[in-house]
This record gives C-alpha cells, structure tokens and sequence, in this order.
C-alpha cells in the first residue's frame, strides 16, 4: 500500500510542475497582445472610435469618420469602462469600453 501512495505523491507532484508550466505559457500568449492602459479620471475629454458602434442613419462604412466628437468622460465605471456625455442624438448606451477610447 505504501508503494502505491508514494507513486500517486509522485504522480501528483509531475501534475502540478506540468500544469504550472502549461499556465505560464498560456499567460505569456495571452499577454503578448496587452497594452498599456492608460488611467482616464472624470472630465477627461476623449474621441470615441466608430469602428464597432452602430449608428443610426449611417453612409457608406468608407464615408464614415473613423472617431467622432470629442466627449468628456462622466464617470469611472471599472477599470475597462467610462460612462461618456454622449449627445441625445447619438442614440447609443453611454458606457463604453476603453478599447473603444483614443487619446
């Protein structure tokens, strides 16, 4: 019995190495494509990109300005989300992800 136990300890030991190798690597690629982040405070006046976001009564995709206006940042919802002073007539939620955010 204790030739068993002492095998499965050992087994259990080579697991552990393993898998710890296998999550450094799989942080390495998942960092590899991370920028850094800049810190936005309220009243930060920033561009918002128009590539993902839906508009209403919107042209051609190639007639369209790659970032509009210049909004200012209303709150600090998370790390990776700013509420912005949107104008009415945007017709969009508020909220947007930083990815979405130059400047």
């Amino acid at each position: 019995m204790t030739d068993f136990t002492e095998r499965m300890k050992r087994v259990q030991e080579e697991t552990e190495i393993v898998l710890r190798k296998t999550q450094e690597e799989m942080k390495q690629q998942a960092d590899r494509e991370k920028k850094e982040v800049k810190e936005w405070k309220k009243e930060d006046k920033v561009i918002l990109s128009t590539k993902d976001l839906v508009l209403k009564k919107r042209l051609a995709k190639k007639l369209v300005d790659w970032y509009v206006g210049l909004y200012f940042i209303d709150e600090i919802v998370s790390t990776n989300m700013v509420k912005l002073q949107l104008p009415t007539l945007m017709r969009i939620y508020p909220v947007m992800n930083i990815s979405h955010i130059v400047w």
